[in-house]
């Protein structure tokens, strides 16, 4: 079959994309910047494992907590004050962390930055919803979530320098102040497709092309909580999504407690695994749209591509089996490129199956339970590092845990069937 083009119609569409990408890297900047430091703030502060899994404990309550309410809240209030007082908030809680002296503090301050941190891919999978026909939304996704891996491939490499000239607290204040630049850019760019300035009637047309009539109200939990759609997008956000806690808190440790890598050394390959992943990310948006391009149903397109991505992951179960360093980076990093192209799709499925007056609600509700689950997953990785000193356990159950999600995605919606939605309450 040949694959459709797209018409050129204009590009603001991928300025406003552009907008959330670099608000997603900070948001990473922000949340990885403790993993990049864990080995050396457990020597300097005196946490143990289980002392740091609380740590990170306190950040996905919090987050959880975030996802489930500010989704509802940015349903309500619009995309645009939504989220500008998530990022005011998460740039405070991400500064903040320069007072902390302690495990409680620390623990404070990530609790803080969850509560804000929450707000950034509910107010994103709207916004591409709201800015995108269905056939780019994928890709759309995919290059926005890309900031999540070229956050965690900056931070490596910004901190340790930071750290080296400034002590590792002004790391801190200086990534929460850079939330504040992107503010002022939000503020004065973005509008919705149906009143921004510089949209071209073409572009206008273009983006609204396939979606449903504007509702104002968001839609109730009630309504939401019995479908079949959210607990196939809450099974698989819920099972994946503490697969890449894993990544994201403990991948620097996991190449100093295998590799013995010290802070700078461990810069290059860290960086490597998020490349890749950014790669395999872009990689699925774009599969993902090309299928739907070349005739393939929404079903078959984002079906196909998260069943190849659950198979990029399975290698991750011999990770810590690697005897050379680049080895284990190279599975992981296969394991983490599996995860965006997966991550990139799935959350697309919240936009193929629900109106966009319902997304940040369902995001936001899926989130929750990516979070609460990664909570159980943080608590067992570190009483099994604690006691065993290995990762081989947890990357056994990441292996597997794609091509569980992905059966009972398909069980529980075997055509990705959009719902249909009343508003009120």
């Amino acid at each position: 079959m040949a694959e459709e083009k797209a018409p050129s119609v204009g590009h603001v569409r991928w300025g406003i994309c552009a907008l959330l990408f670099f608000a997603t890297t900070i948001n990473y900047v922000d949340r990885q910047i403790i993993g990049v430091l864990k080995p050396d703030l457990q020597k300097s502060i005196g946490w143990n494992e289980i002392e740091y899994s609380n740590i990170v404990l306190m950040f996905q309550f919090a987050y959880a907590i975030s996802l489930l309410l500010v989704g509802r809240l940015i349903d309500r209030i619009g995309t645009k004050t939504g989220f500008s007082l998530s990022v005011v908030w998460w740039s405070i809680a991400a500064a903040g962390h320069a007072l902390a002296n302690s495990v409680m503090g620390f623990g404070a301050a990530r609790f803080a930055l969850g509560l804000g941190e929450g707000g950034n891919f509910p107010a994103s999978i709207k916004t591409v919803a709201e800015w995108f026909p269905r056939k780019e939304r994928a890709f759309a996704t995919a290059v926005f979530n890309s900031g999540t891996n070229i956050g965690a491939v900056m931070t490596p490499i910004m901190i340790p320098v930071m750290v080296s000239m400034w002590g590792w607290r002004s790391a801190f204040v200086a990534t929460g102040a850079v939330g504040f630049i992107w503010l002022i850019f939000w503020l004065a760019l973005y509008h919705r497709p149906e009143d921004h300035p510089r949209l071209t009637a073409a572009e206008r047309a273009y983006i609204l092309s396939d979606q449903e009539e504007v509702v104002v109200e968001s839609v109730p939990w009630a309504k939401l909580i019995p479908l079949r759609q959210t607990w196939a997008f809450v099974l698989g956000k819920g099972l994946t999504d503490p697969i890449w806690w894993l990544y994201l808190f403990w991948a620097p440790d996991f190449l100093e407690k295998n590799f013995h890598l010290d802070l700078a050394a461990r810069s290059l390959p860290v960086a490597v695994i998020y490349v890749v992943s950014s790669v395999g990310g872009l990689l699925g948006g774009w599969l993902s749209g090309s299928l739907l391009r070349r005739g393939f149903t929404v079903n078959a397109s984002r079906k196909i591509t998260m069943l190849i991505a659950a198979c990029a992951v399975t290698p991750i179960a011999f990770a810590s089996e690697q005897t050379t360093m680049w080895g284990g980076v190279a599975i992981v990093s296969l394991a983490a490129a599996g995860h965006q192209a997966w991550s990139a799709n799935i959350f697309t499925t919240a936009s193929d199956m629900f109106p966009k007056h319902a997304i940040a609600s369902i995001v936001g509700i899926g989130g929750m339970a990516g979070a609460v689950g990664g909570m159980a997953f943080t608590k067992a990785t570190g009483y099994v590092l604690q006691y065993t000193g290995s990762y081989t356990p947890m990357f056994r159950v990441a292996a597997l845990a794609y091509l569980v999600a992905l059966v009972l995605i398909h069980a529980l919606a075997p055509r990705l069937e959009p719902v249909r939605l009343s508003s009120g309450s």
